[in-house]
């Protein structure tokens, strides 16, 4: 499938040490998104960063190695499927006790194609 035109770009952010089910967050999402169909999803890990309650800073320095470094996962596909995206992953936040962030993009998708 190939894409062209204005999409969305969804971004999450969390914590590495997130667990959702027993397994990372980050992957159970990445793992829902692949399951509801969008084109592809990024997870990058950070080196360094504090969340909303500001009390902690997590980074990868060697005089201090967090066991929850910042972790963000990017999605980019049309308005349509990065909605179906917003509500798998409101649903399982709301059952992870977690610091989170969404944000929501509007973004002009120049290529997009799978290897053939």
């Amino acid at each position: 499938m190939e894409m062209k035109g204005s999409g969305k770009l969804l971004r999450i952010y969390i914590g590495e040490g997130d667990r959702y089910k027993g397994k990372p967050l980050f992957q159970a999402i990445v793992l829902k998104l692949r399951e509801i169909g969008l084109a592809g999803a990024t997870v990058i890990k950070g080196i360094e960063g504090f969340g909303a309650d500001s009390r902690v800073l997590h980074t990868a320095r060697l005089l201090r190695l967090s066991e929850d470094l910042p972790i963000l996962v990017e999605v980019v596909d049309s308005d349509e499927q990065i909605q179906l995206a917003i509500d798998a992953i409101e649903a399982m936040l709301k059952e992870v006790d977690c610091g989170s962030l969404m944000t929501l993009e509007k973004v002009e998708i120049i290529r997009y194609a799978p290897t053939r």
